[in-house]
């Protein structure tokens, strides 16, 4: 798992790129917070196929695999159960390096109660 915090007024689109960073997917599912042009457009240069449904607002939608975009669920889920720690949902932590050090803490207890 790869994080990274941005300030609460960015887009999350710039950040996708450099959480990539090392990586070949064969696909990238995302939601439509992700739905920029170049990203799109980086990441078919990549030869990453991108699974992220066109903002509603588009003049030309572009097509994208609803059945692969579905199974985002356990990514929604782990997001959902991180919310759970009370230090995370309500950012108790003043410095960001303390706050990302919790939830790498908390992404390895959930990861290792399902083992």
């Amino acid at each position: 798992m790869r994080c990274g915090l941005t300030a609460g007024q960015r887009h999350d689109a710039p950040q996708a790129l450099p959480l990539l960073q090392g990586l070949a997917p064969a696909y990238l599912v995302a939601d439509r917070g992700y739905d920029s042009d170049p990203l799109v457009a980086a990441l078919a240069a990549r030869g990453t196929c991108a699974v992220i449904p066109p903002r509603r607002k588009r003049r030309h939608p572009r097509p994208f695999d609803a059945q692969r975009y579905a199974q985002r669920h356990p990514v929604e889920r782990l997001f959902s159960r991180l919310k759970q720690f009370r230090r995370v949902a309500t950012h108790y932590d003043k410095l960001d390096a303390h706050f990302l050090a919790f939830i790498h803490i908390a992404a390895t207890v959930l990861w290792l109660r399902d083992c």
